[in-house]
């Protein structure tokens, strides 16, 4: 089950994702409104932890970006402000429920399981693309019968892409998503991973590709007969 959580202060993001998480719950993080925007639009979550005061655009006017785009993930709204008014406006807007900070962790998880159900979500356990399948259990990279393992770093950075397999991905997104975005890791660090990745494909003979994609990212392709 996948989680995109809005949260622009660093520390309460962490602790919400580590709570989630131990739950069972892939969870990813943004911190600002034309993130979130981006994020839901480019790939499928089975919910969304959205706050409201953001930086760049605030969580109504994200949310009402997302349902004039039909983006129908549940939205949970998460948020400081706790007037009836701003109940009722994140409401009105297209959300599907609201609670104001500080909250218990039961409570956050007992809307988001409330939530999840409503949507008939299924926890994944592996992604495939082409020939290569990504088992999450054992962190096994599948092709043709033959498997070798990933480390962590490298089995974070895959998934990434096994997430998203049409879209381009940046370096900066790949920090976001596997480091966190107040790393230090360069693009050098990335791009030592994503070397890592390539090699494995290549003793798999798998015909997926990591192409580098000049000033933009990388995106998988097939690799032509």
């Amino acid at each position: 089950m996948r989680i995109l959580l809005v949260e622009d202060e660093i520390l309460l993001s962490n602790a919400i994702k580590a709570i989630l998480e131990r739950n069972g719950f892939l969870t990813e993080t943004v911190y600002d409104g034309i993130s979130a925007v981006d994020y839901a639009r480019g790939t499928v979550y089975d919910l969304i932890i959205l706050d409201v005061m953001l930086p760049k655009l605030d969580g109504f006017e994200v949310l009402q970006i997302l349902r004039k785009n039909n983006v129908e993930t549940p939205i949970l709204m998460l948020t400081a402000k706790s007037t009836i008014a701003d109940k009722v406006t994140g409401l009105n807007k297209g959300a599907d429920d609201y609670m104001t900070k500080p909250f218990h962790p039961d409570e956050l998880l007992a809307r988001v399981g409330a939530l999840t159900r409503r949507k008939g979500s299924v926890v994944l356990s592996e992604l495939s693309y082409l020939d290569i399948t990504l088992d999450f259990n054992a962190a096994l990279l599948v092709c043709g019968g033959e498997s070798v393992q990933l480390s962590k770093k490298e089995f974070e950075v895959l998934k990434v892409f096994l997430y998203n397999p049409t879209m381009t991905i940046t370096i900066d997104m790949l920090i976001d998503k596997v480091w966190g975005a107040e790393s230090d890791v360069t693009d050098n660090n990335v791009e030592v991973y994503i070397s890592f990745i390539r090699k494995k494909l290549k003793y798999l003979h798998s015909k997926v590709l990591i192409k580098k994609i000049q000033c933009l990212g990388y995106r998988l392709e097939e690799a032509k007969c």
